[in-house]
């Protein structure tokens, strides 16, 4: 039988923005939340000073979703405010951006079972990281840090002229926004399953313009801007809303294409009960490619196991919890940049938890 490829392109874009306009509300809500907050996180270092509560404290700041923490903790550690046990508690706790997804809703994703999903991993995740991060302290398994050195700064950024560029990436800025605004009514009454019929086609039409635009926006910040974003830094509302849109479109782009891979894998390459019975009787393999896929460094490889979750029939749970338990987020990055070999050890052994706790839970019927 023939593939009709324009609309299994289509109805990927579709589903992409349809799990990206509930991302967006997640991710715009979670960074005004903690821009109301600000004043707490000065108090972060006072609950740190105790050196027992540093792992637990760890652990906590990691299972909040989206990858703010890990890099607060990480930038606490260069500081030496927090142990090397509270740094690997919020790395092993968190699920970075692949949380967003699991709190989206679309045609294609079960909200319950997504929600069930989150609360299963961040618990398991907060009780690992408290456990493994005392671990850690307690035999003093930091290991020797590498100063930093004139190496890793000696090639400051530089800045072109992409003046055109900056202007359509505040065009695309304002345009994500402006259609996550558009499709939050039908994205909050996802949750409940349902939605709105009569702006179903337009919503379509707009949750497909919204996955575009959150390419382009994304892939020139990448390759042309080489910047984070092009807005301010200053905290105020202007800079969270500049960096929570920055996130969304790194989610959906993401999202996009773990939609796409899986997808043609299982509708078009081995056919749906062929890989139904695949899953079932591969969770061993399943379990460790998830594992080695939430490793690499930043947020995209949980983002790819997460999407594989809500998309692909009878996908282990066990898979999920030791991607889950791997990654580290977007924190990783400032980490590796100053001190390699901390990064490193942090993402080994989680790679090692991940596993054992990956298959602990297979065993026990998780």
């Amino acid at each position: 039988m023939a593939t009709n490829y324009w609309s299994f392109i289509l109805s990927n874009l579709e589903a992409a923005g349809a799990i990206g306009g509930y991302v967006s509300l997640s991710v715009i809500g979670f960074a005004l939340v903690s821009l109301a907050s600000k004043r707490f996180q000065n108090k972060i270092q006072d609950v740190l000073r105790p050196k027992w509560m540093q792992p637990i404290v760890g652990s906590f700041l990691g299972a909040i979703p989206g990858c703010g923490a890990t890099i607060v903790v990480a930038a606490l550690y260069k500081n030496k405010k927090i142990s090397f046990g509270g740094l690997f508690a919020t790395f092993i706790s968190t699920l970075g951006e692949g949380s967003f997804v699991l709190l989206g809703a679309s045609n294609e994703a079960d909200v319950t079972g997504n929600l069930r999903a989150y609360v299963t991993i961040t618990i398991i995740g907060l009780i690992m990281g408290i456990f493994f991060g005392c671990i850690v302290d307690i035999l003093g398994m930091r290991p020797q840090s590498l100063l930093s050195n004139a190496k890793n700064n000696k090639n400051p950024t530089r800045k072109e002229d992409n003046s055109i560029v900056l202007s359509l990436q505040r065009l695309m800025h304002y345009a994500i926004l402006m259609a996550a605004i558009f499709l939050a009514p039908n994205s909050i009454m996802a949750l409940w399953g349902g939605s709105i019929e009569s702006m179903e086609t337009l919503n379509s039409w707009i949750s497909i313009a919204l996955t575009l635009t959150c390419i382009i926006f994304f892939f020139t910040g990448k390759l042309i801007t080489k910047e984070h974003d092009c807005f301010s830094e200053s905290g105020d509302l202007k800079s969270t809303l500049s960096h929570s849109v920055v996130d969304v479109a790194m989610v959906v782009t993401y999202v996009l294409g773990g939609l796409l891979v899986a997808n043609y894998i299982i509708d078009i390459l081995v056919g749906p009960e062929t890989f139904d019975i695949w899953m079932g009787s591969s969770k061993i393999l399943v379990i460790a490619l998830a594992a080695l896929i939430g490793v690499t460094p930043g947020c995209g490889g949980m983002i790819a196991v997460a999407v594989a979750f809500i998309t692909i029939p009878n996908f282990p749970m066990p898979a999920l919890i030791a991607a889950a338990i791997a990654t580290s987020g977007d924190g990783i990055f400032p980490l590796i940049a100053e001190n390699r070999k901390d990064g490193l050890m942090v993402s080994f052994y989680g790679l090692l938890i991940a596993l054992a706790v990956g298959y602990f839970t297979l065993i026990i019927g998780i």
